[in-house]
C-alpha cells in the first residue's frame, strides 16, 4: 500500500487536485526515475515488493512520460492509454473526460446478438475508428447487433491483425486513438448496436514489449507457448495488470463485452484461475449493465460458461464454436486436410450434431493423428453459449493465400449454409464483408522491419511446408505479410456491394436476419439448454428441432444433389423460410429437395419454459 493506504496500480492517473500518480511493478531494479517534456526526471519510491511509484504536479494531461531503468535506457509505461509515436517511445499522460451522447446505455440481452466480426484497419477506405463509425448505419440496416472489433491495442507497426499487442491498454494511434474509439462506440450505442472488442491475454507481440528487462518474473521460463515463455498469471502483480485491463476496456469505452482470446494457451496454477476471477469482478463490477464474455478455446469445454439459476451466465457467456465451422466448411469445399481431416469422414453428420448440441466432438477421439479425446457433453448447455460462423478472422486469413469462402465453394452451397447459419438457435458470427458477398482475401499481414520481418516471412512459409502445393519453389508464393501489398489486398471492396450480386447478397442477408430477429430471437431467452434433436435424411440431408421458449423451431437441409426422405415433418408449423419456391411443401410431404433449407416454426408448443439445467 502506498502512504495514502491505496494499493498502487499499472499505469498513470490523474488525480482530482491537478496531479498525477505513476505506478510501475519492476521488481529487478532497485532504483526507477519518472522522466518527463525534455529531459525532466524524478525518482520514484520504492516498496519491498517490487512496486515503484510517484505523484507528482509536474505534468498535465497531453504530456509524455517514459520510465528510466538504472542503465539510463527509457521505456515505455506499460500500461500506457496512448503513445507519442511507436510502441517503443514516450506514452501520453491522458484524461478519461468524454462526453457521451449515449449515457444511459445499457447493452442489449445476448439472445438477440448478431455479431459482425470486422477489422478496423481494412473494414474502410480510411482504416480508422472513423471509417468504421461512417459505416454503422449499414450494418445496421442489414440487421446486425453487435459489431466486434479485432484487437486494437497498441501492436508493433502501422499494419497487424491486433493479436501481436504490447500496449494492452493502448488503443492503436494508427486507428484514431481513444477519443475515436470513444465516438465509434458512442455512435454503434446511438444505433443500439452493441460493441465488442477481442481482447489478448495470453500473450504479448514480439517486438516492443519491455517487461523482461525490470520485471522478468512477469513470465515464467518454465513453460512455453507457441510465443515464448507464458505469462505468470500466479503472481499478484501479473494478475492486477489484466483484472484492471478487462475493467478498463468496458468502463472507460463503454464496450458491451470482451471476447479472450486462445483462452486454452492460459494457465495459472492452484486456487482460483484468473478467468474464473475476471469474470466474477466483471459480474460484480458492472451490476446495472448488459456485459458479454466470450471466449475462443480448442478444448470445447462448458465449465467457464454454466449458467445461474435464472439462466443467467455466473461467468462466461459464451464460446466461439470451431466445430460448427469445420463440418460446414467440409460440406461446401470437400477439404479433408489439416483439421478438416477429423470432419471429413462425415461432415453433415457432425454439423446436424452440432447445432442439436453444440458441439460436434463431446469426448470422441478428434483426430487420427493424435487420437486424443477432445470436448464434454454440451447439449445441457443453452444455444446462447455457442457462437457459429462460417468465416472468421482466423478461419480465413490462416489460409496461406486467404481465400473466403466466396470463392472455395460454389455460390449455391454458400447461401445454403448462411441460412443455417443466421436461423438455427446458436449465436451467429459473421466476417466483414460477407454480407455483400465480398472474394478479396483477408491475408495475415504485419509491419515489422530487419531481422524480424524476415523470420516472421519465413516462418509464414514454413507454417505450409507440410502441404504438398507449397514444397520448394512454390512456397515463394504464399504473401509476405510484411509486404504492403498485402496489407492491401484485404482491405474490404465497398464497390463489390454496387454490383448485382453485391445487391443480391444483401438482400439474402437482410431477409435472414429480419426472420431471425422477429420470429427467432423472442423465443430464445430462458432457452435452457440446447436439446435440440437431429435426424439424418440420407448421406447429405438432415432434419433438427429445438424445443424453445414457448414454440418449436424445425430446420432442414439436403446439400446433395439428390433428393432425401425425411420422417421428421412439420406438424402445424408455419414455413418462415425456403430457400426456393416449393421447398416447405416438399418438406411437409416428407421431402427434402436436393440442395435446399426450409425451416419451420410452431408458436405455443415449447416445452422448455420452466425447465432449467
Amino acid at each position: 500500500m502506498n502512504e495514502n493506504g491505496l494499493e498502487t496500480r499499472w499505469g498513470a492517473h490523474l488525480c482530482g487536485d491537478g496531479s498525477a500518480v505513476f505506478g510501475l511493478w519492476a521488481p529487478a531494479v532497485e532504483d526507477l526515475r519518472l522522466r518527463w517534456g525534455e529531459r525532466s526526471e524524478s525518482g520514484m519510491n520504492r516498496r519491498d515488493d517490487g512496486w515503484f511509484e510517484i505523484k507528482t504536479d509536474k505534468l498535465a494531461a497531453g504530456m509524455p512520460y517514459q520510465f528510466v531503468l538504472p542503465d539510463g535506457m527509457a521505456v515505455p509505461d506499460p500500461a500506457s492509454r496512448a503513445q507519442l509515436g511507436d510502441v517503443h517511445g514516450p506514452s501520453l499522460l491522458t484524461d478519461s473526460a468524454f462526453e457521451w451522447k449515449t449515457p444511459l446505455w445499457k447493452g442489449r440481452p445476448w439472445e438477440g446478438a448478431v455479431i459482425y466480426e470486422l477489422h478496423p484497419g481494412t473494414f474502410s477506405p480510411e482504416g480508422d475508428f472513423d471509417g468504421v463509425r461512417r459505416r454503422l448505419d449499414h450494418l445496421a440496416d442489414c440487421g446486425f447487433t453487435a459489431i466486434e472489433l479485432m484487437p486494437v491495442a497498441q501492436f508493433s507497426g502501422d499494419r497487424g491483425w491486433g493479436y501481436d499487442g504490447v500496449l494492452p491498454y493502448c488503443p492503436h494511434r494508427t486507428y484514431g486513438g481513444a477519443a475515436a474509439l470513444k465516438r465509434l462506440v458512442d455512435a454503434a450505442h446511438e444505433r443500439g448496436l452493441m460493441m465488442m472488442l477481442d481482447v489478448v491475454y495470453n500473450h504479448f507481440g514480439p517486438d516492443g514489449n519491455y517487461l523482461h528487462l525490470y520485471a522478468p518474473r512477469f513470465f515464467d521460463e518454465q513453460r512455453r507457448t507457441p510465443w515464448g515463455p507464458a505469462i505468470r498469471f500466479d503472481e499478484p502483480a501479473v494478475r492486477a495488470f489484466f483484472l484492471d485491463n478487462a475493467i478498463y476496456w468496458l468502463e472507460e469505452f463503454r464496450f458491451d463485452g470482451l471476447r479472450l482470446d486462445a483462452i486454452d494457451r492460459i494457465e495459472d496454477g492452484d486456487g482460483v484461475s484468473i478467468l474464473e476471477e475476471m469474470a466474477e469482478r466483471v459480474r460484480a463490477y458492472f451490476l446495472d449493465r448488459h456485459i458479454h464474455l466470450t471466449t475462443e478455446d480448442e478444448r470445447n469445454i462448458v465449465a467457464l460458461h454454466r449458467r445461474d439459476g435464472e439462466g443467467r451466465p455466473s461467468l462466461f457467456t459464451a464460446e466461439w464454436n470451431d466445430d460448427i465451422h469445420h463440418a460446414a466448411h467440409c460440406i461446401a469445399t470437400a477439404e479433408d486436410t489439416g483439421y478438416y481431416e477429423a470432419f471429413a469422414d462425415d461432415p453433415v453428420g457432425h454439423l446436424a450434431r452440432g447445432l442439436a448440441e453444440g458441439f460436434c466432438f463431446q469426448g470422441e477421439s478428434y483426430a487420427p493423428w493424435d487420437g486424443k479425446p477432445r470436448g464434454v457433453p454440451s447439449a445441457g448447455q443453452p444455444p446462447s453459449a455457442f457462437i457459429d460462423f462460417l468465416q472468421n478472422h482466423d478461419q480465413i486469413g490462416n489460409r496461406a493465400f486467404g481465400e473466403r469462402l466466396t470463392v472455395l465453394a460454389d455460390a449455391r452451397s454458400v447461401e445454403l449454409l448462411t441460412a443455417v447459419l443466421a436461423l438455427n438457435p446458436q449465436v451467429p458470427l459473421f466476417f466483414m464483408g460477407e454480407e455483400f458477398g465480398e472474394t478479396r482475401p483477408f491475408l495475415f499481414f504485419t509491419d515489422f522491419h530487419g531481422v524480424l520481418a524476415k523470420a516472421v516471412a519465413e516462418g509464414r512459409r514454413c507454417e505450409f511446408g507440410a502441404f504438398s502445393q507449397f514444397a520448394g519453389e512454390a512456397a515463394g508464393r504464399i504473401p509476405d505479410p510484411n509486404a504492403l501489398s498485402t496489407f492491401e489486398n484485404s482491405c474490404l471492396d465497398w464497390e463489390r456491394m454496387e454490383t448485382e450480386a453485391g445487391h443480391r447478397r444483401l438482400r439474402l442477408f437482410r431477409r435472414l436476419l429480419a426472420i431471425r430477429r422477429e420470429q427467432i430471437a423472442p423465443h430464445l431467452a430462458g432457452m435452457p439448454s440446447m436439446r435440440g434433436k437431429a435426424a439424418r435424411a440420407g448421406e447429405s440431408a438432415f432434419a433438427v428441432a429445438w424445443e424453445m421458449t414457448g414454440a418449436r423451431l424445425l430446420m432442414a437441409a439436403n446439400f446433395g444433389s439428390h433428393e432425401a426422405e425425411t420422417a421428421e415433418r412439420p406438424d402445424g408449423d408455419e414455413a418462415i423460410y425456403e430457400s426456393g419456391a416449393g421447398v416447405a411443401d416438399a418438406v411437409e410431404a416428407g421431402r427434402i429437395p436436393a440442395q435446399s433449407v426450409a425451416v419451420f416454426l410452431a408458436e405455443g408448443s415449447g416445452k422448455q419454459d420452466d425447465e432449467r439445467s
